[in-house]
C-alpha cells in the first residue's frame, strides 16, 4: 500500500499544495476578517464630524426646543395677559390662559407631526444630506417669527414660529437616524446610531442651561431664548456641506456607483472601504431595482408586520410613558412636589445631565447587554418610579421629606428612561427594515410619535397632579410580546429573510 501510494502522490503533489495554500489564504481571511469583527475600531474623524454636523441640526433641535420653553412660562403668561388686555380691554380667563399656553407648547407637536410625514419623501428626493439642509431654513424663519412676536404684540406670531419649528424637528428627527444608519459601519452601528438620542439629550441640557437666569432667563430675554433654535441651524448649514451624502443612498436610491466609493473612502479610509461596499452591493442586488416604498404599501406588507407592530408599540410607549411631559411642563411637576421657586431651574437642569448621561451609558452597554433587555426593564423601572411619584405627591404634605422623595423619583424616572426606551427605540428602524422600507418607517414611526406628543402636551396641564402610570404598564407587557424579534442576532437575520421575501414576492 505504501509502495502504491507514493507514485500518486507524486503525481498530485503540485495540485495538492496549490489547493492547500488556497485553503490557507482562505482561512488566514476569515481569520483577520473576524478577528476586525472582534476588534472594535475607533470611526474616522471625517465620520466623527459628519455626525457632529448632522446632530446639532438634526435630534439637538428638537431636544432643544422641547426644554426652552420651559424657562419663559410665567413671562409667556404674563406676555399673553397684557396682549389680550390691551387688544380687547379685559383681563383674559385662567382656563382661557391654560388653553393658549397648551396651544403655545403644543403646536410644536403639530409641526412635527407635519414635519414626520414630509421627512421620509424629502430624503428620497433631496437625498438625506440634501433634506436636512433645507430643512435649516424653515427653523430660520420660524426664529424670525418668534423673535418678533413680543415687539409687535401678536401672540400669533409666536403660535406660528412654534409650529414652523416643530416642522423642523420632526423633518430633522426622521432624517437624522436614517442618515446616520446608513453611513455607520457594521461594527459600530448600534454606539453611532445612539448619536440620535445623545443630540437630543444634549439638545434638552443646552436648552436648560441656556434658560438660566444667569443667561437668557430674564424677562426681556425670552424672545431671544425662543428665537436661539436659529443658531444650530446655521452651524449646521455651515458645516454639513464639507461631508459627503449617505454612500447607501447614493448607490441604492441613486445608482451613483463612483459617488458611493467616493464617499465610502472619505468615512472609512481606502484601505477599510471595501467591506461596507461589499455590504451595500449585496442589499443592492437583493432589493435589484425595488422602489422606495411608500407609508401605505408598507402597512399592507405582511413582510414586515411585526417589525411595523414592535415600532408602533414602541414609539407609543417612549412618548406616552410621560417624559416628554415632564420635560415640558417640569415647573409645574416640581412645584407640586414642593420644591422652591427660586430651585426650580437648577433642579431642571439636573434632570437634562442624567439623561444625557444615561444616553452615554446607553451607547456603550447596548451591544453587550441587548436591545430587549434595556428596553423592558427601562419600563418596569419607569413603572415603579411612577408609583412612588404618585404616592409622594398625593402624601406630601404630611412629612416635610416626603417632597424630596418625589424630586428623587423624577430623577430616577429620567434614569430609566435614558438607559432603555429613550435611546434604543430611535434606532430600531435603521436595524429592522432594508433600504426600500428604512424612508416610510420612518415616517409612519415619527406620525406615531408626534400624535402621541401632541396628546400629552394638550392634556398634562390639567392632569398635572397626577403621575403616568398605566401607560408604562401596558408598554411593558406589549413589548414582552413584541420584542423577542431583538432578543440575538439569530433574530435579526430572520428578520432580514422576512423583508427578502417581501421583496421576491413583489
Amino acid at each position: 500500500m505504501a509502495g502504491g501510494g507514493g507514485p500518486r502522490a507524486g503525481l498530485c503533489s503540485d495540485e495538492e499544495e496549490r489547493s492547500c495554500e488556497a485553503l490557507r489564504e482562505r482561512n488566514v481571511a476569515v481569520l483577520m476578517s473576524r478577528e476586525a469583527l472582534r476588534t472594535p475600531k475607533l470611526p474616522s474623524w471625517t465620520l466623527f464630524l459628519a455626525v457632529c454636523a448632522v446632530g446639532i441640526g438634526g435630534t439637538f433641535q428638537y431636544g432643544y426646543n422641547v426644554s426652552i420653553i420651559n424657562a419663559p412660562t410665567q413671562h409667556i403668561h404674563r406676555f399673553l395677559n397684557e396682549t389680550w388686555t390691551n387688544r380687547y380691554h379685559k383681563a383674559l380667563n385662567p382656563d382661557l390662559l391654560t388653553f393658549l399656553w397648551s396651544v403655545i407648547a403644543s403646536v410644536f407637536s403639530l409641526g412635527g407631526l407635519c414635519g414626520a410625514v414630509v421627512g421620509g419623501s424629502m430624503a428620497i428626493r433631496l437625498g438625506r444630506k440634501g433634506a436636512l439642509l433645507m430643512n435649516n431654513i424653515i427653523a430660520m424663519l420660524a426664529s424670525i417669527l418668534m423673535g418678533i412676536s413680543f415687539p409687535t404684540g401678536l401672540f400669533e406670531l409666536l403660535i406660528a414660529g412654534r409650529f414652523l419649528i416643530g416642522i423642523n424637528s420632526g423633518v430633522g428627527i426622521c432624517v437624522q437616524p436614517l442618515y446616520l444608519g446608513e453611513v455607520a459601519p457594521k461594527h459600530l452601528r448600534g454606539g453611532m446610531a445612539m448619536g440620535s438620542s445623545i443630540f437630543l439629550t444634549g439638545g434638552i441640557l443646552m436648552g436648560q442651561i441656556i434658560g438660566l437666569r444667569e443667561l437668557l432667563g430674564e424677562e426681556m430675554y425670552w424672545p431671544l431664548l425662543l428665537s436661539s433654535s436659529c443658531l444650530p441651524a446655521f452651524a449646521q448649514l455651515l458645516f454639513l456641506p464639507w461631508f459627503p451624502e449617505s454612500p447607501r443612498y447614493l448607490l441604492i436610491d441613486r445608482g451613483d456607483e463612483l459617488s458611493c466609493v467616493k464617499a465610502l473612502k472619505r468615512f472609512h479610509g481606502s484601505s477599510e472601504y471595501g467591506r461596507e461596499m461589499e455590504d451595500i452591493q449585496r442589499e443592492s442586488f437583493a432589493l435589484d431595482g425595488v422602489k422606495a416604498k411608500k407609508p401605505w404599501q408598507l402597512l399592507t406588507d405582511r413582510a414586515v408586520r411585526w417589525q411595523l407592530i414592535t415600532v408602533i408599540v414602541m414609539t407609543m410607549g417612549q412618548q406616552l410613558s410621560g417624559i416628554n411631559a415632564i420635560y415640558f411642563y417640569a415647573t409645574y411637576v416640581f412645584e407640586q412636589a414642593g420644591i422652591s421657586a427660586e430651585q426650580i431651574p437648577y433642579v431642571t437642569l439636573g434632570t437634562g445631565a442624567c439623561e444625557c448621561l444615561t444616553a452615554l451609558t446607553c451607547g456603550l452597554l447596548i451591544d453587550y447587554v441587548g436591545r430587549r433587555y434595556l428596553i423592558i426593564g427601562g419600563y418596569l423601572l419607569m413603572t415603579l418610579w411612577s408609583i412612588v411619584l404618585t404616592f409622594s405627591l398625593t402624601y406630601q404634605e404630611l412629612y416635610p421629606w416626603v417632597p424630596y422623595v418625589s424630586m428623587t423619583s423624577i430623577f430616577a424616572f429620567i434614569l430609566s428612561f435614558g438607559l432603555g426606551p429613550g435611546g434604543i427605540t430611535n434606532i430600531l428602524i435603521a436595524e429592522l427594515f432594508i433600504q426600500s422600507s428604512r424612508a416610510a418607517a420612518y415616517m409612519i414611526g415619527g406620525t406615531i410619535s408626534w400624535i402621541s406628543f401632541f396628546t400629552i402636551g394638550m392634556l398634562f396641564p390639567f392632569i398635572v397632579t397626577e403621575a403616568v402610570l398605566l401607560p408604562g404598564v401596558l408598554t411593558g407587557v406589549l413589548l414582552h410580546g413584541c420584542l423577542p424579534l431583538l432578543c440575538n442576532s439569530r433574530d435579526k437575520k430572520q428578520i432580514f429573510s422576512g423583508n427578502q421575501k417581501g421583496i421576491s414576492q413583489a
